[in-house]
Order: structure tokens, then sequence, then C-alpha cells
């Protein structure tokens, strides 16, 4: 299968890596020239709980000419839009897009271009993914990634087809599972992000130490339990009744583990505040309600960015 990953940032180094390893011919797209060089030089290394595994394939800046069967949208959410053009030099007639991000939202301009039936939604879990330099990453775990139809809202039923895209990442090594309402699990993910990411980002802290924090701690419990609201306020019925147990059982699993707005922070780089807690505050206001919690800690982390 030819697959081409756009965005070889910590995650996508890890998705077009596994599909290299096991044989799949693997492109990757990244605007970053630093990435691309050492990519092209020394292979894409990638370590984790699985070992030290580096593989050679090809990097590009721009699609040039090149076609795949399946596109891995890898960006974070606000870059989503920028790489429309992209995919479509990408897509041919039976071509299917899986985008992963990080909150909710970022599919969205995806959808205007491309068949709903052909445009896949992601969900990784429990990775706790970084980049070390240009060309390397490194991942704490490799817990799950869950797949369903951007369209799967209160389905019942798998689609035939993210069943099938289910299957090829399981025989690359993933622990994946196709599921019939993507949009419940995304936000099931949101609250434990909307408690952690941008508190570990204001104050400079990984996962662990915020959830012990004194002052902080109450804080990510009650941005939980805010966002876990808003969900039902918004029809969607999360599999948990307890958000502050899950977000406790999350820290547990990788208290280390710095989320990607505190890693953006660190490099002077825009995060994806917006798609996190900021989504939480939008999707409040749609049904007229309001997200305070949430809406201060999007604006604190965007004021960090502005000064930075």
């Amino acid at each position: 299968m030819k697959v081409a990953v756009i965005g070889c940032g910590a995650m996508g180094s890890i998705y077009a890596s596994q599909f290299a390893n096991a044989g799949h011919d693997v492109i990757v797209i990244d605007k970053d020239e630093s990435k691309v060089h050492a990519i092209n030089t020394n292979g894409l290394r990638v370590i984790g709980p699985r070992g030290d595994k580096t593989v050679k394939l090809d990097a590009f800046t721009e699609v040039k000419g090149q076609r795949a069967d399946m596109i891995v949208v890898a960006v974070k959410a606000m870059y989503v839009k920028a790489i429309l053009a992209t995919v479509k030099k990408l897509v041919k007639k039976n071509s299917i897009v899986v985008t992963i991000q990080n909150g909710i939202g970022s599919a969205a301009p995806l959808a205007t271009m491309l068949e709903e039936s052909k445009l896949i939604v992601g969900v990784a879990q429990g990775f706790g993914a970084s980049i070390q330099k240009p060309g390397v990453a490194h991942h704490n775990a490799m817990r799950s990634i869950l797949l369903g139809n951007f369209k799967s809202n209160n389905q019942q039923t798998i689609d035939r087809v993210v069943n099938q895209v289910s299957t090829v990442w399981q025989e690359v090594g993933f622990d994946c599972m196709a599921v019939p309402n993507i949009d419940r699990v995304q936000w099931e993910k949101l609250v434990c992000n909307s408690a952690y990411s941008g508190l570990c980002a204001i104050n400079g802290l990984p996962i662990g130490e915020v959830m012990e924090h004194p002052q902080a701690g109450p804080i990510s419990r009650a941005a939980a339990t805010e966002t876990w609201q808003v969900a039902r306020d918004n029809g969607i019925h999360l599999k948990f009744e307890d958000p502050i147990q899950e977000i406790v059982n999350f820290a547990t699993r990788m208290p280390k583990a710095k989320p990607s707005v505190l890693l953006d922070l660190e490099a002077s780089r825009k995060s994806e505040i917006d798609f996190i807690n900021g989504a939480v505050t939008k999707a409040a206001a749609r049904v007229g309600k309001t997200a305070p919690i949430n809406a201060a800690i999007t604006q604190l982390v965007k004021s960090i960015e502005l000064h930075q």
C-alpha cells in the first residue's frame, strides 16, 4: 500500500515508522526543511517501548506528483486548513484519508473536499510522544488508536471501510479498533486533555505533578467535570460517570508525560489550545451554556503564547 503521512512530528513519525517497517511504501510530507533533510539523510528514527528503530523512507516539503492509497493527516489541529491543497494532490479515486489530531473540530475542513465515506477520524491514546530532534521521535507508550467515520454521530454499526482500515493498522502493529461513534471517543479524550493540556502548559509541569499540585490539581478536576457536563449538554453521553476518576487514571498511567500544549510553549510554538479547552467553551456556547474554567485556561495559554 502507498501511504503518505502529512506532518512528521512526534505522532506522524510513529505512524510513518510503523507502516514502513511493516513493508508499506511510505512517504512523509512536512514543511520543516530540517526534518525532511534529516530523514532523507539518516532515516526516520523512533524510540519507544518496542525498541529503537530507524527506517529509510522519502521525505518531501511538498507533493511532487505522488498519489497515495491512504493519506494520514498528522499535523496539529490548527494547521489542517493549510494542508488541504496537499491532500487534494495526493488523493486518487479510491484513496482513504485518516486524520488524527488532539481535541475536536479539526476534521471539518477535510470534510468539505472529501466524500464522507472516505474520511476517517482517529483518536490516539496513551502514546506520550515527543520529538527529540529533527528525524528522531520518542514515545513513552503505545496504548491504542480508535477509528471512526467522520459522520458517525449516534451510529450503532461500524462502517465497512473503517473496519478495513482498522485491520490494516492492526497488521502494522497498532492496537487499533474501529468504533461506531468517534464523536463520543473524542469527547472522552477531551475530558482528560482539558484537565491537563492547558494547566501543564501554564505551570510548566508534567501530567502527574499537575494532578497532585495543591492549587492546579483542583482546577484540573473542575475543568474535567465542566467538559464532561458540556458533552452531556450537547447530547453526547460518555462511557464513564466519574470524570475525576477518569483523569486520575489517565495521569497515573503516564505521570511524567508532557502534553503537546506544554511542548509547544517550551518550543515557542503556537499550540492547539483552541481545539482543546477552547473547543469546550465553543461547544457550551452552541447550547446556550458557558464553560468559564475552560475559557480561563484557554485565555491564560494564549496570553503566554502572545508574550513569547
